[in-house]
């Protein structure tokens, strides 16, 4: 049994604990320990993408103990490539958080985000719906913590609507564990595919009330219309690192819709076949509205980012709704891309707003280095719109390639080209308010007869070192190097689709004692 499956759950897992208890009061220490860990993880992340692109759906058995009886962790392309993303992304961000000296306020920062690896990494992995839940847990309790890090009055009343909102998801979450265990007996997802093709018509009712439920609990995670209105409000108000690795947080509910609503409820399974993309669809087309409208609305430059990935988020699902492997190969894509573009832009938007009294969308003073921050933020910007020449337009031009039939293209192309026409303005008048516009203004003469106000008029960091620019400019290489190699990036992809796609092969692999895909 190849154990370097478990490493991406187990070493965080061990880690975070050794950080929290015994590196609390160094944080020389704990920052060492956890770049080592997370440069660690990313190079596990590669050895598993090379495993998995043999084709194979590689098993891991914890105990021994085979399917669907016990717990098993399944590698395959897609399960990879999302371990891969999520690290890589982790360490960028990691490395933001210290350049900046976010980390140092609030406490068990790196502990919080050890455990919130784990978490992620384990929904990748993990090869039943019950531990999908247990560990949608994992990286929900954490996200708490650091989504409340350095505290503040905003930042807490966020913080609980967060809190709230995923409490439900995750009560429905075990309602929909319950009616899908009642009516077929099985959490294991290859079991449970199995299970579903050969339940009679009569008998799928109370299957297809789980496969809703499952459906609204995942699209829950994934912000999507209309459970949507939770990320804006958090994504403005946690700590831009902390917004930044939750760019990843929304496609844990996508891939959930897709391993999930694919394998077990998907195409060729008699009472679930098309449920769930006759609901996803309509949804999406209206988020992609939701968050190209907000954009256009926002008048702070937090909350504006966080309705682009809304957007971002609707463009995904109206391919992912088709369920067909043309459709898959041009949402992956999408989903790499959106990634690393909100996350660049959060990166970019914390160098900027420490700068500034405040993220709100108006004019002022102009930052010493205005001209570099202008153009990370041009470049962020184009790639979140979807301009050329950078990977959003490729992206952008697969999905609306892979929608072509009758009945979606005039909605999806109308959704997505309209969209970006509103995101494109809505990101330029934000980019002329913060950096045209700002170097007509004069700076503010200060009043010596006023009091000073510790939270406003506290000294503000002036010049950007490269430590803190790094990470963004990273981001922007990501997004370069996506649309440079789009070509091998979307071979591994369609690859990755078909596999998703044979059932028969993830049945037999998973379900085959003692051996490996």
């Amino acid at each position: 049994m190849m154990h370097w499956i478990i490493l991406p759950v187990i070493l965080p897992a061990m880690l975070a604990p050794v950080i929290g208890f015994v590196m609390r009061y160094d944080i020389t220490l704990a920052r060492t320990a956890s770049v080592f860990g997370s440069a660690l993880l990313v190079a596990i992340s590669v050895a598993l993408v090379i495993i998995a692109g043999d084709g194979a759906t590689h098993v891991y058995e914890l105990g021994n103990w085979p399917a669907p009886f016990g717990i098993v962790l399944v590698l395959d392309r897609l399960s990879a490539l999302m371990v891969l993303l999520t690290n890589a992304l982790a360490l960028i961000v990691l490395i933001h958080a210290i350049a900046t000296g976010w980390d140092t306020r609030g406490r068990h920062f790196h502990a919080l985000y050890q455990f919130q690896l784990m978490g992620i990494s384990g929904a990748f992995l993990t090869g039943d719906v019950f531990n999908l839940f247990v560990f949608f847990e994992v990286l929900l309790i954490a996200s708490y913590g650091l989504m409340i890090h350095s505290g503040g009055t905003a930042r807490m009343r966020a913080g609980l609507q967060y809190v709230v909102m995923n409490l439900a998801g995750s009560t429905l979450f075990l309602f929909a564990l319950g009616t899908l265990y009642a009516s077929t007996g099985t959490l294991n997802i290859a079991d449970l595919a199995q299970r579903m093709a050969a339940l009679p018509a009569e008998e799928a009712a109370l299957a297809r009330v789980a496969a809703m439920l499952l459906m609204i609990v995942f699209a829950v995670k994934a912000a999507l219309f209309p459970v949507q209105f939770w990320l804006p409000n958090t994504y403005a108000n946690a700590p831009a690192p902390v917004a930044a690795l939750f760019a990843i947080m929304t496609k844990v509910g996508i891939y959930a819709i897709l391993r999930v609503h694919t394998v077990a409820f998907g195409p060729g399974i008699p009472g679930t076949e098309g449920l769930a993309g006759t609901w996803l669809f309509p949804a999406a087309i209206v988020t992609i509205a939701v968050g190209a409208f907000g954009v256009l609305g926002a008048r702070r430059l937090m909350p504006l980012i966080g309705f682009s990935v809304v957007g971002s988020v609707g463009t995904i699902m109206v391919a992912v709704a088709a369920f067909s492997e043309m459709a898959t190969t041009a949402a992956l894509y999408y989903l790499l891309h959106s990634t690393f573009a909100a996350a660049c832009l959060f990166l970019v938007a914390d160098l900027v707003v420490t700068r500034r009294k405040s993220d709100r969308l108006a004019a002022a003073p102009a930052t010493i280095q205005n001209g570099l921050f202008a153009a990370l933020f041009f470049g962020a910007a184009i790639a979140m719109a979807g301009m050329p020449p950078l990977s959003g337009f490729l992206g952008k031009l697969l999905v609306m390639d892979a929608l072509r039939d009758p009945g979606t293209i005039g909605w999806a192309w109308t959704a997505i080209l309209a969209g970006s026409l509103l995101t494109i303005v809505g990101f330029a008048r934000a980019g002329s308010l913060l950096f045209w516009k700002s170097t007509a203004t004069a700076p503010a003469v200060p009043d010596p007869s006023e009091t000073p106000v510790p939270e406003i008029d506290a000294p503000q960091p002036n010049t950007a070192t490269a430590a803190q620019v790094a990470p963004s400019m990273a981001m922007l290489g990501m997004l370069v190097a996506l649309a440079v190699f789009a070509g091998p990036v979307s071979g591994y992809l369609e690859a990755t689709s078909a596999q998703l796609f044979d059932r028969a092969g993830y049945i037999s692999a998973v379900l085959t004692p003692g051996e490996e895909g």
